[in-house]
C-alpha cells in the first residue's frame, strides 16, 4: 500500500479525514494525522511517504511551506492541497509546487475520494514504469551475454541482419580496437580445493572473481566478457592492451584470492566478428592444455598448435568415458582392463606429455565425473591433495598403473556399497520411472503419487539414498541424454530439447551450457 501522510490545523477536518475515506479500499495507508506542518517534517523523517494531504493554511509554517520541504527530500511525493480558500493566488502557489488536486473546503469526501484515486492510479503507472525500466536494465547484461556467446559459437551472420548491426551498436561492439583476441578465464583446482568452516563457498569465490576480472578489463578499455560456464568467462581483449592487462589480473588475483591461480587460455587475434568464434574455439583449446603446460599462467594457441601431445591426448576422454562406466557398474576386471588400455593408447607420447602428468590428468577427469554423483575423490580415498606426491616417487609405470587400479578399485567399492543400501530398490525404480518419461515435464510430485508417497517423504527419502535432490537428478539425467542425442547429426537441437523435456529451447541450451562448459551446438561440432 502507498503510504499518506495528513496534516490539518483544524481537528474536525483532521479526524474527518481519518475515519470517513475508505482509505484500505482505496490500496492506502494513513501513517499519521498532525496537527502541524512541524510534525509533519518529523513524520517525513521516520517514514517514506507516497502523499501528503495537507491544509494550505496552517500557524507557523503552512502547508505550501511544508510542501517545500517535503519536496526537498522526496521529489515524486504527490500532494493534495485542502483549504478554505478560492484565492487564485494560493491556487497559482499550488500548482508551482505540482500539486495533484486543490479540494475546497468544507469537503466533500467523494471528491477527495475521486483525487486520491486519481493518485494512486498516477503512483501505479509510475511504479509499473520503474518496474519495466529495473526489469530492462537488469535484461541488458544478460542479453549481451547471450549474443557474446552466440557470437563465439559462430551462429550469427552480421553481414545481413540489421537488427544485429544495431545490438553491436547499442553494446558497443561496432567500436572494438581490432585487433582482437578471445581470453578464456579459469580458476585452477577449485573443485580440489576443501573449504573450512567459515569460508566462502565456490559461488561466492566465482563470483568474486568474475567481478574482480570484469573491473580490471574495464579500467583496460576492455569491458566486453561474458559467463561461458559455472568456472569460466571469456573477454575481448585488445591485443595492444592484452600484456598490461593480464599482468594486474595475477596480481588482483594474488592479493584477494591466497593460495589460488588461474590459467588464461588465449586465442589467435582476429579482425572482425564474425572471426570470434574462431579466437574463442582456440582459446578453449588452449585451456585444455593446461594439465600438459601447466597452470597459473597464460596459454597461447600457437604453443598449443606446435605440441602434437595434446592432439594425441585427446583420445583419452573416450576412454575414460569407458572406465568410468566399468567403474559405476562395480566391473573390477573391466577397471583393470581400461586403465590398461588407457596408458597404451598414449604409449607414443615422449617429451611433451610424461606418465606422472597422464595420471594427474586421469584423477583430475575422475574427481569431475564423481562431482557429478555429489561425491569427493580425496574424501572416498580418506587422503589429501598432498599425498598426490607419491606419484613422483614411483620408478615404473607398472608402479604408477597398479596404484591407480587399487584407488580406482576403492572407488568402485565404495558406489557399489551406497547403491545396495536399503533403499536403493526404490531409488532404482525411481530413475527407471524418470528416465521413461525425460521427455515429460515431470516433477517430484507425480513420482511421490506413482509410488504413494507424499512429495517431501520421497524427497528426502531420495536426497538419503543418491546424495542430491531429485531435481538435480533429473537435470543430470536430462543433460546426459542430451549429449548421447546430439550425436546424432539428423536430430535438431530444439527435437532433442524436447526428446529432454525442454520446451523453452534458450533455457535448454543454457542448462546444457551449465552442465558441460559448453553449448549444445559446441558439443556436436566437438563430437561429430
Amino acid at each position: 500500500m502507498y503510504k499518506v501522510l495528513l496534516a490539518d490545523d483544524e481537528m474536525l477536518d483532521l479526524e474527518g479525514m481519518k475515519q470517513f475515506i475508505p482509505w484500505s479500499e482505496l490500496g492506502l495507508e494513513v501513517v499519521d494525522a498532525v496537527s502541524n506542518g512541524f510534525s509533519a517534517c518529523e513524520v517525513m523523517e521516520q517514514h517514506v511517504i507516497d502523499i501528503l494531504v495537507t491544509d494550505v493554511n496552517m500557524p507557523n509554517m503552512s502547508g505550501l511551506e511544508l510542501a517545500r520541504l517535503a519536496l526537498d527530500k522526496k521529489s515524486d511525493l504527490r500532494i493534495i492541497f485542502v483549504s478554505g480558500y478560492q484565492d487564485f493566488h494560493y491556487v497559482k502557489q499550488a500548482l508551482s509546487l505540482k500539486a495533484v488536486s486543490y479540494v475546497l473546503k468544507p469537503m466533500d469526501d467523494n471528491e477527495l475520494i475521486s483525487s486520491l484515486t486519481k493518485v494512486k492510479q498516477d503512483l501505479d503507472e509510475e511504479r509499473k514504469r520503474r518496474d519495466t525500466e529495473e526489469a530492462y536494465m537488469q535484461m541488458i547484461p544478460m542479453a549481451k551475454n547471450d549474443l557474446l556467446i552466440r557470437l563465439f559459437e559462430g551462429d550469427l551472420t552480421w553481414d545481413h541482419s540489421d537488427k544485429l548491426q544495431k545490438l553491436a551498436v547499442s553494446y558497443g561492439l561496432s567500436v572494438l580496437q581490432w585487433p582482437i583476441r578471445i581470453a578464456v578465464l579459469e580458476l585452477d583446482d577449485l573443485a580440489w580445493m576443501l573449504q573450512g568452516e567459515g569460508e566462502p563457498s565456490q559461488q561466492e569465490i566465482m563470483n568474486m572473481f568474475f567481478v574482480a576480472m570484469n573491473e580490471i578489463c574495464k579500467k583496460h578499455g576492455m569491458p566486453h566478457s561474458c559467463k561461458v560456464s559455472r568456472h569460466r568467462m571469456a573477454i575481448l581483449m585488445s591485443e595492444s592492451a592484452l600484456g598490461a592487462c593480464m599482468q594486474e589480473m595475477y596480481g588482483t588475483l594474488e592479493s584477494i584470492f591466497a593460495r589460488r591461480t588461474m590459467t588464461i587460455g588465449v586465442g589467435e587475434a582476429v579482425l572482425g566478428l564474425d572471426q570470434l568464434h574462431v579466437s574463442y574455439q582456440q582459446a578453449l583449446e588452449a585451456l585444455d592444455g593446461k594439465m600438459f603446460f601447466g597452470k597459473g599462467k597464460q596459454i597461447y594457441y600457437e604453443e598449443v598448435r606446435k605440441a602434437p601431445a595434446l592432439h594425441d591426448a585427446k583420445t583419452l576422454d573416450f576412454r575414460l568415458d569407458a572406465l568410468f562406466t566399468a567403474m559405476t557398474h562395480y566391473e573390477l576386471v573391466r577397471i583393470h582392463d581400461e586403465i590398461e588400455n588407457l596408458f597404451q593408447s598414449v604409449s607414443t607420447i615422449r617429451s611433451k606429455l610424461t606418465i606422472h602428468n597422464l595420471t594427474m590428468y586421469l584423477i583430475w577427469k575422475l574427481d569431475q565425473h564423481l562431482q557429478t554423483l555429489d561425491e569427493n575423490i580425496f574424501d572416498m580415498l580418506g587422503m589429501e591433495l598432498h599425498n598426490l606426491d607419491i606419484l613422483l616417487q614411483f620408478e615404473t609405470t607398472l608402479d604408477i598403473r597398479s596404484w591407480l587400479v587399487r584407488k580406482v578399485y576403492e572407488i568402485s567399492e565404495l558406489l557399489h556399497q551406497k547403491s545396495t543400501s536399503k533403499n536403493s530398490k526404490l531409488t532404482r525404480e525411481i530413475l527407471k520411472t524418470v528416465k521413461e518419461r525425460l521427455h515429460e515435464n515431470i516433477t517430484l510430485k507425480d513420482i511421490a503419487h506413482q509410488f504413494s508417497f507424499s512429495p517431501n517423504y520421497l524427497g528426502f527419502l531420495f536426497k538419503e539414498e543418491v546424495g542430491k535432490t531429485f531435481s538435480e537428478v533429473l537435470i543430470q539425467m536430462r543433460m546426459d541424454q542430451a549429449r548421447e542425442l546430439l550425436k546424432d547429426p539428423s536430430l535438431k537441437i530444439y527435437q532433442i530439447a524436447d526428446q529432454v523435456g525442454y520446451r523453452y529451447l534458450p533455457y535448454f541450451s543454457r542448462q546444457f551450457r551449465e552442465t558441460f562448459g559448453m553449448t549444445p551446438m559446441e558439443y556436436r561440432k566437438r563430437e561429430c
